[in-house]
This record gives C-alpha cells, sequence and structure tokens, in this order.
C-alpha cells in the first residue's frame, strides 16, 4: 500500500530541476530488468529517437511532487494507450514514429473573445515550464509515476478569455491516417474527442504537458501536447491537440460515445465505483521489474488528489456522475 509522506506538495516554485538527477534515472534504468512488461530500452524505433532536451524554455519544479518512486523511463514510453497507433499497449510505441510533431498548430474556438489557429510553441511560451511528478491511473487498473514537464491549464486558457457562456473545454485529437495508421479500423468514432467542465479545466492541478523527464513528449506519450488531469482516469488526458473548444453545454467524448455504459464524462478515479468487467478497488504499479504483476496497491479516491478536487463534486452523486 502507497504511504504518503507529505499531506500537501507545495514547495519553492525557485528550485531547478537537476539535470544529474535525469542521467541517474537512466543510469539505474539501464539496470533494472523490465522483461515483466516485455520491455527493453531501445528496442523501437520512436524509443530510439534522438533525445529532444527541453532547452527553449527554463524549467522549474513545480509546485505538486507525489513522493513516491518515479516509473522508469522506457516504462512509460513503451506502455502506453494511444489507439490512432494501435491497440497493444506497446503500438504507440512501435508505429507513432510516423508522427510528424513540428510544425504543429492548435484551433481554439468556440466562446472566448480571443480564438484562431496558433502555433503550439506560442501556446506555452509566455509560461515557465513547470516538471510535476503526478501518478497517473488507467482504467484498466494499471498505474504510472510520472515527470510531466509544461504548463496550468488555466493559464492558457486566460489568455482566450472565455466568456461567461463557457461552462465546458473540449479537446481534440490529430486524426490522419497517414500518420496514425490505427485510424484504419473502426474502434472509436475518430477523431478522438474529450472535454473538461470550466472549474476542472481551471483547477491548478490540471496541466497542459509539452514533456517528461526533462525532454519533449515522445509521440507515443502524445507528442507535441496533451493533457494531464492526475485526479481522473487516463483517457481523459487527450493526446496530440489539435482543437480547443469553448462551449456552453457539456461536449461528447470518445469513449462515452462508445460505451456509455461503462465510461462517463466525469471519469474521476473512484475505487468504489466497478467497471462493469473488472474492479477498481486496486491497481498494478507498473515498472517493478519482472515481478511487476504482482505488485498491486488499493486505489485512492480521485487517485490520491482528493484533498484538491474533491470540492468541485461536492453534492454530486459519483456513483451516478462516473
Amino acid at each position: 500500500m502507497l504511504i504518503r509522506a507529505r499531506k500537501s506538495w507545495e514547495i519553492s516554485e525557485n528550485e531547478t530541476i537537476s539535470e544529474s538527477l535525469y542521467l541517474n534515472r537512466r543510469q539505474i534504468v539501464a539496470g533494472m530488468g523490465l522483461a515483466g512488461l516485455g520491455l527493453a530500452a531501445g528496442v523501437t524505433p520512436a524509443m530510439a529517437r534522438e533525445e529532444r532536451e527541453l532547452k527553449a524554455f527554463e524549467t522549474i519544479k513545480g509546485p505538486y511532487q507525489w513522493d513516491e518512486k518515479i516509473t522508469p523511463e522506457p516504462v512509460v514510453a513503451g506502455y502506453n494507450n494511444f489507439y490512432e497507433f494501435g491497440v497493444q499497449k506497446t503500438d504507440p510505441a512501435k508505429n507513432a514514429w510516423r508522427l510528424q510533431p513540428k510544425p504543429w498548430s492548435v484551433e481554439i474556438s468556440g466562446h472566448a473573445e480571443k480564438t484562431g489557429v496558433f502555433n503550439y510553441e506560442d501556446l506555452i511560451k509566455p509560461h515557465q515550464l513547470e516538471e510535476r511528478i503526478y501518478r497517473f491511473r488507467c482504467v484498466e487498473a494499471w498505474s504510472m509515476v510520472v515527470p510531466w514537464v509544461g504548463v496550468p491549464l488555466r493559464d492558457v486558457i486566460a489568455r482566450f478569455n472565455p466568456t461567461s457562456d463557457a461552462k465546458y473545454v473540449a479537446f481534440e485529437t490529430l486524426s490522419d491516417k497517414e500518420q496514425m495508421p490505427g485510424l484504419r479500423w473502426p474502434v472509436l468514432d475518430w477523431p478522438y474527442v474529450e472535454g473538461l467542465r470550466m472549474d476542472e479545466a481551471m483547477n491548478p492541478l490540471t496541466m497542459v504537458v509539452v514533456g517528461m523527464f526533462g525532454k519533449e513528449l515522445p509521440n507515443q506519450n502524445g507528442a507535441p501536447i496533451r493533457i494531464i488531469v492526475p485526479w481522473k482516469y487516463g483517457y481523459k488526458s487527450i493526446k496530440s491537440i489539435v482543437g480547443i473548444r469553448f462551449t456552453k453545454t457539456q461536449p461528447p467524448t470518445s469513449w462515452n460515445k462508445s460505451a456509455p455504459n461503462e465510461y462517463g464524462f466525469y471519469s474521476n478515479v473512484n475505487p468504489a465505483v466497478a467497471h462493469p468487467r473488472w474492479s477498481q478497488a486496486s491497481e498494478r504499479v507498473l515498472g517493478g521489474g519482472i515481478f511487476s504483476q504482482f505488485n498491486r496497491v488499493k486505489t485512492l479516491p480521485f487517485n490520491g488528489y482528493a484533498e484538491e478536487v474533491a470540492g468541485l463534486y461536492k453534492g454530486m452523486d459519483l456513483k451516478k456522475y462516473h
């Protein structure tokens, strides 16, 4: 069972990331056995790419730091849900080399005073990048701890001055069959779409991510720009975003459209609500080597972030609005 040493993760925002920390992580990972996940470092085209350091911006250590062992980088880069590149967990790392993350633009539309098409770097440039270590929990009952790099979504949203009619924020993933071979099969109603209530989007935990482990995002992890909502199941954290729209009504979401009896709009991590085909009461922690399949821990409400987000849902029936 996870034991949290701190009640809050607030720390000084002046602390810079130590480059040696990442070098040491890579040395440690090189000596670890990852056979339990069927992974080995550097064996796929996407994972063998030249490392793209985030040199364009200074990065500080952000205010949220999960006090648990970080999942090895090859595991985070090699075990993904990104159906646009295949339905098996290792497919994205094998196939995402086709994605061209630069140049990249994002269309801002809907109920906002400032809309249009923006280069993704321009969305990030006014803000200092932060490293935040978040737990990442997937609906299939596995979890990771990842050092993401990005900026708070609320800072990006504020630049566009949403109007009072903007009650929700909708997101859309790139849909390009030439770059994404998984789109050739109707696994979902493409393009992939997701959404958040405005107060969820403006919560300080919600993050626009452009990197991890001190480098730019690998293609299979959602390059060049994605969202992380750490108290929700992983499929809410939409990847490779090309559209952000401010809406008055609740937007459709891909998994809710596909299987509404299994996936709700809110998708908060709730161990008391079982998926129709498996329990959500515990999870498998990835990255523990050959015996990691036996490393299960009790799932925490809101993925361990209840102190920060439970108030967003006061008075709601979280079994009904799952």
